[in-house]
């Protein structure tokens, strides 16, 4: 099935492969998410699969969303996400999405929220280098020339500037399943994942 799954980030750890060298690794609970809405081309221009993870209470949902889940005949869900897929076919309202959709060996694109650092600086948001440490130097930290002056006479867009830093969607291609455990809904990544642990991810096949 050409569809991703969303999952939680457990943290990192490590494996050793067949020639006893470590290997870092990031274990998610990968789902089971549930297939809430199918998408079709004839009625909404495009195929997809809306799925939902991480139930909530009925308390806490809006008659909107409580009419959504009731035609899916499932409990409300607390994210949702659209996977665009070529055929809706194997679809079907309440379907479990689990981590057998993967195979080891495969290779995803894992989304999820960087972690934030707050109001950073040039050098630690961008890799600027330094002024000048010695006496009498009054641009240590400072970033230097922003724009000419009289033309064009303002900051163009675009500059790189001190700022909020981290805190973003970010994508990691190409990572390698290790391994899948089935029973705990458990996926082994190989490296490193955006976000801090107890993050929300989501894990996609690669398509190259």
């Amino acid at each position: 099935m050409s569809i991703g799954i969303l999952g939680t980030k457990i943290g990192m750890t490590q494996i050793f492969d067949e020639n006893g060298l470590a290997v870092p690794v990031t274990v998610v609970q990968s789902g089971p998410c549930i297939v809430t809405q199918i998408k079709n081309f004839s009625t909404d221009g495009y195929n997809a699969i809306q799925i939902g993870f991480l139930a909530k209470k009925i308390k806490n949902t809006n008659k909107a969303e409580q009419g959504h889940f009731t035609k899916v005949g499932c409990q409300p869900q607390r994210i949702l996400k659209e996977f665009k897929v070529e055929s809706t076919e194997n679809f079907t309202l309440g379907q479990q999405i689990k981590v057998d959709c993967f195979e080891i060996g495969q290779f995803v694109n894992v989304t999820g929220r960087s972690i934030g650092k707050g109001f950073s600086g040039l050098q630690k948001r961008y890799n600027f280098s330094r002024g000048p440490m010695t006496h009498g130097s009054k641009n240590h930290r400072l970033p230097g020339s922003i724009g000419a002056g009289t033309t064009p006479g303002r900051v163009l867009p675009g500059k790189k500037m001190a700022g909020q830093y981290g805190n973003k969607n970010v994508t990691i291609s190409k990572l390698k399943v290790l391994n899948i455990d089935s029973k705990e809904n458990l996926l082994l990544l190989k490296g490193a994942i955006p976000g801090k642990a107890g993050n929300i991810v989501s894990i996609a096949p690669s398509l190259n």
